[in-house]
């Protein structure tokens, strides 16, 4: 079981993700996972994460203008454009970092469409495709509207129904028990349905997004083997939010007999 730290959660301590980088590798972590780090250059992220000796696995998608709320323009017609500039875009830090997955993030939509639809799967197409020529996996992620209330995609259904539509080999699923928790539950039968197209997995506790050991409605000393039975031997990110310092918090992987 191999545990990355996901930089937009973990280690507060840091003030930006470029000082989160060092304190990742201090507390022991070989690999990390982030969000698009804004106000920072490729070459400034590029020597933090160098600097550390440290891996990065994922990273999310340049998601539009941060000011407004967005969270992508993946499944908003009119704005294709944007989606392959903000592609483009993480594409070449993603390379720059060596992270060899890229979260495409959906967006944030009032009244859902068919016209969204149909745009989110043309955009996913292209993406896909420029993604099999840089030997890059792109993951979409199911996420509850408990935790963000108007995101496009909260189905774990419809994502696979794109997902075996376009069936590409670099189009898979992200797995974050926390959102399929609050989306459905059923966690031994969901695991193994959906593992065959899940191509990332991300973990916290439900309902305060905390550390999987904290009291809550997930066992994760059961649920992490059931990963692991069925096939999944891939990085884990840790996307939670600490409750006190991020060190003292990570004694539960330990518990659990495991290593970061």
């Amino acid at each position: 079981m191999k545990f990355c730290a996901n930089l937009s959660f973990m280690f507060p301590e840091g003030v930006t993700v470029l000082e989160r980088y060092a304190l990742a590798k201090e507390a022991g972590f070989k690999a990390v996972e982030s969000g698009f780090p804004f106000g920072h250059t490729l070459e400034q992220v590029r020597q933090a994460k160098e600097s550390c000796g440290i891996e990065q696995v994922l990273i999310n998608l340049k998601t539009g203008d941060v000011a407004k709320g967005e969270l992508g323009t993946t499944a908003i017609p009119g704005k294709e454009q944007d989606f392959v500039s903000n592609l483009n875009v993480t594409i070449d830090y993603a390379k720059a970092l060596n992270a060899k997955k890229i979260h495409i993030m959906a967006g944030k939509i009032d009244d859902i469409s068919t016209a969204n639809w149909k745009t989110y799967e043309n955009n996913l197409k292209y993406a896909a495709n420029k993604l099999k020529e840089e030997n890059i996996i792109g993951v979409i992620e199911p996420i509850n509207q408990h935790s963000v209330p108007k995101y496009f995609l909260s189905d774990y259904g419809k994502a696979v129904d794109i997902i075996k539509h376009i069936n590409s080999p670099n189009l898979k699923l992200l797995l974050d028990i926390f959102h399929l928790q609050h989306i459905c539950g059923n966690l031994t039968h969901n695991i193994k349905d959906l593992m065959p197209y899940v191509g990332h997995v991300q973990i916290a506790q439900v309902p305060g997004r905390n550390e999987p050991n904290i009291s809550g409605e997930i066992n994760y000393e059961y649920i992490l083997p059931q990963l692991e039975a069925h096939g999944y031997s891939d990085w884990i990110g840790l996307e939670y939010k600490p409750i006190a310092g991020t060190q003292d918090g990570l004694g539960w992987i330990r518990q659990y007999g495991y290593s970061v």
